[in-house]
């Protein structure tokens, strides 16, 4: 009789939370993993993890620094303009559409022929619930579930696409390192937006936005309740790690810049701390995923 075995080969997955301005700090660290060569099987993002991480399935280090550096001063791009005039105050035709498909050209066909997986998170806007989706060829229907993932409360509308209204993802899972194992990805790596010792402290947001969302009630629930998700997800990082399940780069300290930033030079100094901490860890980097 013979006997045939499977070789269960492990995934390696990459997670990366959200924070707006501060994922240029993501864009830092995933450049220098491009640069080395770094490949995960997957990958999740959250508002700006989604929306700068989409650049690691399409193969394009540089462009994330490239486009901000060159458009956040640009009135279409961020503005309280954009935001009294349309409902969002990072323009959406502009950043989601016009930037990717003319001004700096998101590679949608390397995109989509890319083996690596690519989730983004949302919530749903009427249960206040993450909604996971998988990004295959980044058309303009998957652009707006990016879009979505990136929406802060307030200052943007709900977007409505797959039959869903959503909003950002950070509100529901901000650091979705358990989507990724239950998903199959067993050794992951997490970049995070705050410092190691950060604690995520309550907000009187939701109060802020009770006559903005009495359409959607838990959305106010979900915003009352994010502290506690938070730091519940950073203790259940801390205790993966210690389990030798993720490894996490995070910036040494705080970062210099807030939710919307229009100086160029604030994004490129966070942008190269970000390099700077991922050259730091590239080694211990490539022997978590076997790469050494």
């Amino acid at each position: 009789m013979s006997w045939y075995f499977a070789v269960i080969q492990m995934k390696y997955g990459l997670v990366m939370e959200g924070g707006a301005m501060r994922g240029m700090f993501t864009a830092g660290v995933t450049d220098v993993f491009m640069e080395n060569g770094i490949k995960f099987d997957g990958a999740v993002g959250v508002s700006a993890g989604a929306a700068f991480g989409c650049n690691y399935k399409s193969e394009q280090p540089g462009r994330v620094i490239r486009y901000n550096t060159r458009f956040c001063r640009d009135s279409r791009f961020c503005s309280l303009r954009t935001l009294l005039r349309t409902g969002d105050i990072f323009g959406a035709e502009f950043c989601y559409h016009e930037i990717p498909e003319k001004l700096d050209v998101f590679d949608f066909r390397t995109f989509a022929e890319s083996p690596m997986e690519f989730y983004v998170v949302c919530t749903d806007a009427e249960t206040g619930k993450p909604i996971y989706h998988k990004c295959v060829k980044a058309d303009y229907n998957e652009l707006e579930w990016i879009r979505a993932s990136a929406s802060m409360p307030i200052v943007s509308r709900v977007v409505e696409v797959g039959g869903k209204k959503l909003l950002d993802g950070g509100i529901s899972d901000s650091i979705p390192l358990k989507f990724m194992e239950k998903s199959g990805y067993d050794r992951n790596v997490t970049i995070l937006t705050q410092p190691r010792n950060f604690v995520k402290p309550p907000s009187n947001m939701a109060n802020k936005m009770k006559p903005l969302f009495r359409r959607y009630p838990e959305i106010v629930h979900a915003m009352n309740r994010r502290h506690k998700m938070y730091n519940a997800e950073l203790k259940y990082i801390r205790r993966a790690e210690q389990e030798g399940r993720t490894f996490v780069i995070a910036p040494p300290e705080k970062l210099p810049v807030g939710h919307i930033e229009h100086n160029p030079d604030v994004l490129r100094e966070v942008y190269r701390i970000g390099r700077n901490t991922a050259n730091k860890h590239i080694e211990e980097v490539k022997k978590f995923i076997n790469k050494a």
